[in-house]
């Protein structure tokens, strides 16, 4: 039994090398979604860009424009900052090399995307009906341990529409990556966790300027917040690798 955080890094650690064609081996398309602009670059950017250099389809639901990461900020109220944030999302995934038609943006609360309930429900329908029409055989979300409302919300999601049309399910971690070694699982492990390590090397420049086009989330943009947001070092030096974890359930 697999009860705390750092037994999990272990085991991620020790995943085999894999690519695309273990995460879609029909050939089919892949659905990423990501609660808010960024985590698609700092989780998969590297997953992005790969599947973008070998001509893979592949979709990008962005949940939230992430317009609560800078609460109270008169020069730019929530409405310009969601602008921004899509803006910098667009621009992130143009030096992944996706392609733009490839990207829906739900627009949901964010630091309240819903987890159950008519809202949930909407989602779900959403994004189900996008991944049949781009014929998606897998979809990529946020790992279910990452300490984030959002995050959590994104998985569930993601979880009933692989449920709904039988597609194969991979998580990647985010803030996931900075829980304390003794920090206990939301959801323990019966089984050592599956999945895989893929090698980026040959994409990580892009994703770091991927990264980088973010700019109103690494610092210096917005002065006047009265509850401002820097994504730490720590998270960027995790995410900013030569590897991407990606796991699978456990069944």
């Amino acid at each position: 039994m697999l009860t705390r955080a750092g037994q999990a890094h272990a085991a991620f650690e020790a995943f085999p090398r894999g690519g695309l064609a273990d995460i879609a081996p029909a050939g089919g398309g892949i659905l990423v979604l990501a609660p808010h602009p960024d985590d698609e670059s700092l989780g998969c950017g590297g997953l992005i860009a790969l599947a973008a250099r070998a001509g893979r389809m592949c979709t990008l639901a962005l949940l939230t424009d992430g317009d609560a990461s800078h609460t109270g900020s008169v020069e730019w109220p929530r409405d310009r900052l969601a602008t921004q944030r899509r803006a910098e999302a667009t621009r992130a995934l143009d030096r992944l090399g996706h392609a733009p038609g490839r990207t829906i943006f739900l627009g949901l609360p964010d630091a309240s995307v819903p987890s159950a309930g008519p809202g949930f429900d909407t989602a779900v329908g959403l994004i189900a009906d996008r991944a049949v029409r781009d014929g998606c055989e897998s979809i990529v979300a946020p790992w279910i341990e990452d300490p984030h409302c959002d995050h959590m919300a994104c998985q569930l999601i993601a979880r009933e529409v692989a449920s709904r049309l039988g597609l194969r399910l991979w998580s990647y971690p985010v803030w996931g990556w900075l829980l304390q070694a003794d920090a206990p699982l939301r959801e323990p492990l019966s089984a050592p966790p599956r999945g895989i390590s893929i090698d980026i090397t040959s994409v990580l420049p892009r994703k770091r300027q991927a990264i980088a086009a973010h700019a109103t989330q690494l610092g210096g943009v917005i002065v006047d917040a009265v509850s401002g947001f820097t994504l730490p070092d720590e998270l960027l030096d995790a995410c900013g690798r030569d590897v991407e974890i990606l796991i699978e359930p456990v069944p």
